[in-house]
Order: structure tokens, then sequence, then C-alpha cells
């Protein structure tokens, strides 16, 4: 487990790269520019460039994974298709080649034969970064990789990273938008229970270098099985333990009757709107906020893996929103989100939605305040 969480945090720090290369580099922020303003629509790839750039970091840590561990490479998912076609209509699967070269020829067959780009892509893609974070080895966790899963989501909040705001992170508050809201999250599932084990988050836009003016990143990681519960975040200092200080992050796009509802609770000053689930879900596992509420299922097991089990790792984690709120028990494990199975009546992404809405937490007793106040209100 410890060779995997080390590989995981490398892959992630990769992914990292790639999407802030994507911005740094000309040639390849011109096409998330062009995609922004829709010039040029007539070319399919430019269209697509932020698919693609998804594509990228999910068949790169795809590859990577599945080459360390083989017994995982039929049960690693992402959000994305890997199929493109090019603005000649060919047709042309994406996948990491054993070598720079060949990965840089097949881009540049999606990329219309944009040899440049392509090539900075591919050495994004095929460089290896350093040890990550020493204080991942070591790990004993009694699990086999055959036990496991994974979920990837490349680059959650990708309107985030296209728009590409540069809001400055004020220490012990949430930023409602910008850059820093675009994370690469990897979680890792139990296959048989569906339980999420290990969670890795990456937010690649967390501050500017202030020598270089180059962007620099931040990772997280949980680990939660059994009596093993690590995570690189401490518990936040001031945990309220269900008491009068609770505070909520929503989507700005809410029920109102949820708004209304969390407003009356929390008091409106305590009720807090960002972008991107996944980090709404990082704004409560850092303290910054005590729930994340969203009443839709709009959210899918690519965005919840990851943060779910670091919330786990803090004694915390996410339930289906729905379910809890019908549960004569009420709030507790059986409404945990688990990650191992579809929504058979469904087809597409939402075979895989969080269909019931979800609530993220730290704490039990805030949980448990939450569903009862928005009990009989949606």
């Amino acid at each position: 487990m410890a060779d995997l969480l080390r590989l995981l945090l490398q892959v992630a720090e990769k992914a990292a790269n790639v999407a802030r290369v994507c911005r740094q580099e000309a040639p390849l922020f011109q096409l998330l520019v062009q995609e922004k303003t829709g010039d040029d629509k007539n070319k399919k790839f430019v269209q697509d460039f932020k698919t693609l750039a998804d594509v990228v970091i999910q068949e790169m840590i795809r590859h990577n994974v599945g080459a360390k561990f083989p017994e995982m490479a039929g049960f690693i998912h992402g959000e994305e298709s890997n199929k493109f076609e090019n603005g000649l209509g060919e047709s042309v699967t994406v996948t990491v080649c054993a070598t720079e070269q060949e990965t840089a020829a097949l881009l540049a067959t999606v990329l219309d034969g944009n040899r440049t780009a392509a090539s900075l892509l591919a050495q994004a893609i095929h460089q290896n970064p350093a040890s990550v974070d020493p204080s991942a080895d070591g790990l004993a966790v009694p699990l086999s990789p055959s036990e496991l899963g994974i979920w990837i989501d490349p680059i959650d909040a990708t309107s985030q990273y296209i728009e590409g705001r540069e809001e400055a992170l004020e220490e012990g508050h949430l930023s409602p938008s910008g850059l820093h809201c675009a994370l690469v999250l990897i979680g890792v599932y139990l296959r048989s229970t569906g339980r999420p084990v290990m969670g890795v988050i990456n937010q690649p836009f967390n501050h500017k270098d202030p020598a270089g003016g180059g962007w620099r990143g931040r990772h997280f990681w949980g680990v939660s099985c059994g009596d093993v519960n690590l995570c690189s975040l401490p518990r936040p200092k001031g945990e309220s333990q269900g008491g009068p200080g609770l505070s909520a992050v929503l989507s700005s796009s809410e029920k109102q009757a949820v708004k209304d509802t969390l407003a009356s609770l929390c008091g409106p000053d305590n009720v807090k709107y960002a972008s991107g689930a996944g980090y709404k879900i990082l704004c409560v596992i850092q303290g910054l906020a005590d729930v994340y509420v969203l009443s839709e299922g709009s959210t899918f097991k690519w965005d919840s893996c990851a943060p779910h089990a670091l919330l786990r790792a803090l004694g915390g984690g996410v339930v289906d929103l729905n379910k809890t709120l019908q549960s004569s028990c009420g709030a507790g494990d059986q409404t945990e989100l688990t990650y191992h199975q579809p929504n058979a009546e469904c087809k597409g992404a939402d075979r895989w939605a969080n269909r019931g809405g979800l609530v993220a937490y730290r704490d039990c007793s805030q949980l448990n305040r939450v569903i009862g106040a928005l009990k009989g209100k949606m």
C-alpha cells in the first residue's frame, strides 16, 4: 500500500504538471484560449482541447498504475472516453505509449499535425517527478492491489481551469472560484464493498512562486482502512463537535429551499459558495467549512471518491443525502457513498452519478444537525 500511495502521489504530480504546462506553454495555451472563445469551430480538436487535456492525464495515470500493478489494470476508471475524431474525420484512440516520441506522434494525429503542441504534452507525460511526500513511505495496511479499484477525475472543475482566473488564496478562507478550484482527484476503493480506502488530491494552482512567477501546487492524501486512519492534514483545530458555529459550503445553483434552510441553521454569513465538487469537499477536509450539501445528483463517483477517503481518515465521510433523509436510523455508515456498483437503470455517465445528492462532513453530530434541519424541507 505504501508503494501504491507513493505511485499515486507521483502520477498526480505528473498530472498537475500537464495541467500547468497546458497553461504555461504558448502553443498549448493558444488551444485553451481558442476553446474558451470558440474560434476555429471547424476544428474538432480545438473544440475538445480541454477534453484532450483531461484524457491525456487520465490515460497517463491508467498507464502508470497498470504497469506497476497489472492486477488493477481492469479496475482503473475515469470520467472521459479516450476516443477522438481529428479535423480530417479520423478516429484516434488516445493512449500513453512506451516512449515520449511515440506518444508525441500519436497526439500529433489528434492535434491535426501540431507537432509542437504534441511534443510539449508528451514531454510532460513522460517526465517523472522526484519522491513527492516521504511521510507516505512505510505505510502498513493489510490490503492487496487485487482487492482495489480506482476512480480518476483528471481535472475537476474544468470550467474554472479553462477560464483561468488567478484568485489569491487567503489562509483560513475558501475562495468561490478561480484556478485553485481545479483539482486532480485519484480515489481508491474496495471492489468488494465499494468503500473508499485511499485518496490523493493535487491542487496544481495553489500559489505562484514569488521568484519565477510560475504556479506551484499542493497535495493531500488520506488512507482509511480498519484501524488505520492516516491523513496528510491534521484534524482542523477548533472542531465544533456539533456546537453552535456550524458553517456550510454550497453550489450557487443549489435549490433555494436548501439555501434558506442552511442560512437559518448556520446563519447567513456562515453559508458560502464555491466552484467544483472536489474543491468544496476539500474545503470541508481543510476545515474551511463544516459541511458541503448538494441536493442534486450532479456529481459522479470520480468527483467524490478521493476526497471521501480523506474525510473518512479524519473521522468524517460523505453520505447520500436522499437515503439519509429517508432512513429511520438517520445519518450513518449505511448511507455512506460507495463506488463499486453502477446505477443499473441508467445509461452513460449517469450510471456512476451520486443520484441522491450528498453531504460531506467531518463530524457526525454536525451531519445530524444538517439532516434534522433538511427533513421535510425538500
